[in-house]
């Protein structure tokens, strides 16, 4: 199937359906949210102009007064930018790329900071699988802050019941100043959406995008050192890591060569890098690149290096108004040294590694309950992925058309509290293979 081309007509219909009827909802509501809004712009007003007067007649030793003007103030400014753009407004929750309980120690004045977040997960897969039950992650945050300066953030994960369990990132941070700040340690690669921010109150669906675990092979992080921080409407982060290791590498993308900080090869190192545009409130807007070799001291039956040069460009764009929300995100990746590297592995005929991988998704969302009271959300919401992790293989070499995957999910979000989540969805599965697996997903996630 050509990229963005054959048959994304007929899977577009649906989310364009969808689309159509969160803008309808939005149109219903913008009425009452925007005399919300001038209500409490009207409210703004007078505790402005009371705590002028104040000022002004010399009141200012009535403290506790003042005090309780100026909180009334600041959570009416909230509330107007919260029905403004909607969840973008919970935005500084998010600390530094990362997710709100992962952030947690930033806001924590010293000391210990205890997080952490779950899923509960069951699927009911076609008739071609048994359905199943899954506590599929438990996870712990653990920080500490010794002062304004040094600070330590570590996520444990168990999965499958404590099936699993690994250290999903471990790093110490010395903040210098909001543009430049040094992290070194096992560090989440910043590219994408899901990698950094994959707590299950952040994302919309039951289960991450295919494509942010395949090519951008989610949860991925490595061992390394770099800078961060914000510099006006930007912000940024680049890191020098332990490069992917090849022998990993598989028809099915790039998942299998993370080293995930264990014991990690280290014969070959990777750049990355990521630029976010964040001006205008709830829009985010950037990109991301990876550069390095993945060989890791691999050679050929001859002797000769085999390199393995590996590179991914990810484009990413987050838009949050009122209830709506929509992202969108495409990835490629190019390897080199892909036929030397088929042969080491013994990987013949539509076995073989990708030499271009590539992939996209859009998402669309609407807060059927965004502007009334409370922080209760009920989100529709419905996305279309395509990728293919053989785009492109050697010659000599075939593709295998299972592949090539389109999926399309559409399901229900409800938040009874920002902190809790139950996502219900269904997702259709097709490849050029025709092997594709249909499920029903219900998840209930949490994070403290």
């Amino acid at each position: 199937m050509p990229f963005f081309t054959r048959r994304i007509l007929r899977s577009l219909a649906p989310l364009l359906a969808l689309g159509l009827f969160f803008g309808a909802a939005a149109f219903a509501q913008t009425g009452s949210t925007e005399d919300r809004v001038r209500e409490l712009e009207r409210q703004v007003e007078q505790l402005r102009a009371e705590i002028a007067a104040m000022k002004s007649a010399g009141e200012t030793g009535d403290a506790d007064r003042m005090a309780e003007l100026e909180r009334r103030l600041e959570v009416l400014a909230g509330e107007i930018e919260k029905l403004t753009i909607g969840e973008a407004a919970t935005a500084d929750q998010s600390t530094f790329g990362l997710g709100p309980a992962a952030s947690k120690i930033y806001r924590t004045d010293r000391g210990v900071s205890i997080g952490g977040y779950g899923e509960l997960r069951y699927q009911d897969f076609d008739s071609s699988r048994s359905s199943e039950f899954d506590l599929l992650r438990a996870i712990l945050y653990f920080g500490y802050k010794w002062n304004d300066r040094w600070v330590f953030n570590s996520e444990v994960e168990y999965e499958h019941a404590g099936e699993e369990v690994a250290l999903e990132f471990a790093y110490l941070d010395y903040l210098w100043r909001p543009e430049a700040n040094v992290r070194a340690g096992l560090v989440l690669i910043p590219m994408g959406f899901i990698n950094e921010l994959h707590e299950p109150t952040v994302f919309l669906g039951a289960n991450r995008p295919e494509l942010e675990r395949q090519i951008l092979p989610s949860t991925w992080r490595e061992n390394g050192f770099g800078l961060f921080g914000d510099v006006g409407s930007f912000t940024y982060r680049t890191y020098l890591v332990n490069g992917f290791d090849a022998r990993g590498f598989t028809a099915g993308g790039l998942r299998g060569g993370r080293q995930n900080g264990g014991v990690a090869k280290a014969d070959d190192f990777a750049w990355v890098g990521r630029l976010d545009y964040t001006g205008v409130p709830g829009l985010l807007v950037g990109g991301s690149a990876y550069i390095g070799n993945a060989g890791q001291d691999l050679e050929t039956a001859a002797g000769e290096s085999i390199d393995v040069g590996t590179t991914i460009y990810e484009g990413h764009l987050e838009w949050r108004w009122r209830g709506l929300e929509f992202r969108a995100l495409g990835v490629q990746a190019e390897l080199d040294d892909v036929a030397d590297l088929n042969r080491a592995l013994g990987l013949t005929g539509n076995r073989s590694v990708g030499e271009s991988l590539r992939g996209y998704y859009v998402q669309l969302g609407y807060d059927l309950l965004a502007g009334r009271e409370g922080d209760r959300a009920l989100i529709p919401y419905a996305r279309l992925e395509e990728y293919n992790t053989q785009d492109e293989v050697p010659a000599g070499y075939l593709a295998n058309p299972a592949n090539d995957v389109e999926t399309l999910t559409v399901g229900l979000a409800f938040k009874p509290i920002e902190q809790l989540i139950l996502k219900a969805d269904y997702q259709n599965v097709d490849n050029e293979a025709g092997t594709g697996v249909d499920t029903i997903n219900v998840l209930l996630g949490w994070v403290f």
